[in-house]
């Protein structure tokens, strides 16, 4: 199979966030161990469905992702989410290499005020509220699986004291778009993206911009200097 061959599959996912007494928290499902993610703890989401595209407006990619992160928010967690609530926070492109590439939109929301999550205890195992840095100390200390787009967006909201900050960060910025370049320097995954001065030459010593993500066996160190 070539690279131009692996076609993306459009999937959409959404960070439901509330409030806390240390800062914010956002709802984490842990997969089964089987298909996509396997065993690994993501937000809501998944692949776009037939019925998700709008007969209207066909073309409409993001409105298609955005009635598909409601839907699986309602069958991963049982929790009903306001489309219009949602606020566009990144876009997420895997290497042309990967085997599946899930060309995925991340919205970011408030939780609903009366929010009961329930998952089927098949595609999703289990649940819990996390606040974005304690995620990341769990990740680093061997007791859940993340994935690179999922440790970054966790990363990106550790730094926001409440969900009106995070929306408003989001709302006044443009979704961060991340087109996964992987390098195996000593046979240590590094992702980059597009505005890092090594993301076509691999070079990582060359000085210049980072935008990386080292996935060192002691903890993932995250370098984004523009």
């Amino acid at each position: 199979m070539t690279e131009e061959s692996i076609e993306p599959i459009p999937a959409a996912t959404v960070v439901l966030a509330r409030d806390c007494a240390d800062g914010i928290e956002v709802l984490m499902l842990r997969r089964s161990s089987r298909g996509a993610f396997g065993g690994m703890w993501v937000f809501p989401g998944g692949r776009v469905e037939n019925d998700d595209v709008d007969p209207a407006a066909p073309g409409d990619e993001l409105g298609t992702a955005r009635r598909a992160a409601v839907r699986e928010a309602k069958e991963e967690a049982d929790v009903r989410v306001d489309g219009d609530a949602l606020v566009t926070f990144s876009h997420w492109l895997p290497p042309p290499v990967a085997p599946k590439r899930f060309s995925t939109w991340f919205f970011l929301a408030p939780a609903p005020d009366a929010i009961e999550v329930a998952v089927d205890n098949q595609e999703i195992r289990d649940h819990e509220w996390l606040r974005p840095a304690d995620a990341i100390a769990r990740r680093d200390a061997g007791e859940i699986e993340l994935a690179p787009p999922t440790w970054v967006t966790l990363w990106r909201l550790s730094g926001v004291d409440t969900v009106v900050e995070a929306v408003r960060l989001a709302h006044e910025s443009e979704p961060q778009r991340f087109e996964t370049h992987m390098y195996f320097p000593d046979g240590v995954p590094v992702a980059l993206w597009h505005d890092d001065v090594a993301y076509e030459s691999g070079d990582l010593h060359h000085a210049g911009p980072r935008h990386r993500l080292y996935m060192l066996p002691d903890g993932w160190r995250y370098e984004a200097t523009t």
